[in-house]
Order: C-alpha cells, then structure tokens, then sequence
C-alpha cells in the first residue's frame, strides 16, 4: 500500500516536471504541443474511487496552472477528464476486467487501450483548447490544433506505455 502510494506520487511528480521543463516548450510548427501529465489520469487503476481520482486530477491541472500560468484552463480539463474516465473505461473494456485493474496494453489489449487513450484525450485537448481559444471566429485553427495535440499526445502515451511494457 505504501509503495503503491509512493510509487504514485513519484509519477505524479515526474510527470509534473517533464511537462512543465520539457514538454510545455515543444510547439511542432506553433500548433501541436504534447499534453502527457494526462497519462497520470489515465493510468489509475480502475479501483480509484471516484473522489480520489477527481482530486488527483485537480491537483496534477493546479500545479500544471501554477507552472504554466494558465489560470485553471488544464484544472478545468483534468477534472473533466476524470469525470468522464469511468464512462470511457466501462466503453471501451471487456466487463470480466473491470473490477479492478490498471488500465494499458496487458490488461486491457492494445486496441482496447488505444481506443480509451483516444477518446479520453480527445475529450482533454477539446475542453483545454476551447477554452483557451474562448472563441469560435476561428473554428478551423481550434479544430486543427486539438487534432494536432491530440495525435502527439496519444503519440507520447502509447511510447510510453511501450517502453513501460
């Protein structure tokens, strides 16, 4: 219980980092930007009640705003990424696994899985993007720009989930 607690927070951290020293400062030709602090999200166990799974993922959005001087936009983006996780877990997994496992490529299969990293990131880049655009006059760079983010960061989770296989 103890490692598995640490063995989170250390992710939680790692994670944190790498997007705001790293991640945060890649714009692939001023569109696409990796969003991979959402891989924490994604990867609790199935098992994670719903209230600690919407407090994790206020506090990964927070410290994301905080770094980023974002004021709430990935807050507000995480925490409805968490809200809508079960939904999509109960979509896209098998029922005989959902009792309690981590979601990735072993337990869920790898087009399971793609399928659920898909739809939750997609719902994350939406809600982010929206609301840093906060206008619809340019739709189509909005639309091209959530479909860039969205492509790298399914890109940058399913390597990682590769190397961590």
């Amino acid at each position: 219980m103890i490692t598995n607690t640490l063995y989170k927070i250390l992710w939680f951290i790692g994670l944190i980092l790498l997007q705001v020293l790293i991640l945060n400062h890649i714009h692939i030709l001023g569109i696409a930007t990796p969003f991979l602090y959402i891989y924490f999200i994604l990867k609790l166990s199935t098992g994670t009640s719903r209230n600690i799974l919407m407090l994790w993922a206020f506090s990964i959005g927070l410290i994301i705003d905080i770094f980023s001087n974002t004021l709430g936009m990935n807050t507000a983006a995480c925490v409805a990424l968490a809200f809508a996780r079960p939904t999509y877990l109960r979509l896209f997994t098998p029922r005989d696994l959902l009792d309690s496992i981590t979601p990735s490529f072993k337990s869920m299969g790898i087009f399971s899985f793609f399928k659920y990293i898909v739809a939750c990131v997609f719902t994350h880049q939406m809600i982010l993007l929206t609301i840093e655009f906060f206008s619809f006059t340019t739709i189509l760079m909005l639309l091209v720009r959530i479909i860039a983010c969205s492509i790298l960061t399914i890109a940058c989770i399913m390597a990682v989930e590769g190397i961590r296989k």
